[in-house]
């Protein structure tokens, strides 16, 4: 635990080194900030709803999380450090699991920083604090699961770029299962079938105030395989 903590805390500094994090979350707060005015100040200031602006502005997560993973993997590659880390008494689960739980970290400040939409709202009226919670909690779990695939897609090349490109492809995909039948002509089968693995179809128990035990445990458990995509490419690349 303490090798992994360390990994933890080495990327959680990286993360305050670099650039593309300040501009991951600039791009964030200035979409999601534009969003909650036009959605809430500009047209529905009477209606204390956080729904109404948290709806828009989940989808900057697709853009903000391949920026925020795409060097986790990819940098140690790019550097040749990644050889120090394998040959060192940290393994590759520690590594991942320590590089994810940094990306954790900046997730929380995300959520942290979303949290500012509800509190100017509350100054309007009275707010379903349940609600924003149990939202708040689903923001952070959709976005963990999103962090986990960011990190495996960062583990598929050393060119940070192109991990962002796979990264931004994979989450559409699943950010966009439960629309494929109707959009693809397919039977409506298949779209009910495909839309319980989507991102965005999990989400919506937990903007009602409910917190869903089925929801948590398919957050969790793309998260955990992600993870466990991500070390054994990292294994694979190990023993070659």
């Amino acid at each position: 635990m303490r090798r992994l903590f360390a990994v933890c805390q080495k990327e959680l500094q990286a993360y305050l080194w670099t650039p593309t994090t300040y501009f991951a979350l600039a791009v964030y707060m200035l979409l999601t900030g534009l969003l909650f005015y036009t959605n809430f100040v500009m047209y529905q200031p009477s209606i204390l709803d956080y729904r109404l602006v948290l709806g828009d502005t989940l989808s900057m997560l697709v853009f903000v999380v391949p920026l925020l993973t795409m060097r986790l993997v990819a940098e140690e590659f790019r550097q040749g450090t990644d050889e120090l880390l394998l040959t060192s008494p940290v393994s590759v689960t520690e590594m991942i699991v320590g590089k994810f739980l940094a990306s954790l970290g900046m997730l929380l400040i995300l959520v942290l920083c979303s949290l500012a939409y509800p509190v100017v709202m509350s100054f309007y009226g009275a707010l379903d604090w349940t609600l924003v919670f149990t939202s708040a909690m689903g923001l952070f779990m959709l976005g963990a699961a999103m962090m986990a695939i960011g990190l495996f897609a960062s583990t598929l090349s050393q060119h940070q770029m192109m991990s962002a490109v796979v990264s931004f492809i994979i989450l559409l995909v699943f950010w966009m299962l439960d629309s494929f039948g109707g959009q693809t002509g397919a039977s409506a089968a298949l779209q009910q079938w495909l839309e319980p693995f989507s991102l965005t179809a999990r989400f919506d128990s937990f903007t009602k105030g409910l917190l869903n035990g089925a929801d948590l445990l398919y957050y969790v458990t793309v998260a955990a395989l992600f993870l466990l995509f991500s070390i054994q490419v990292v294994e694979r690349k190990r023993w070659r």
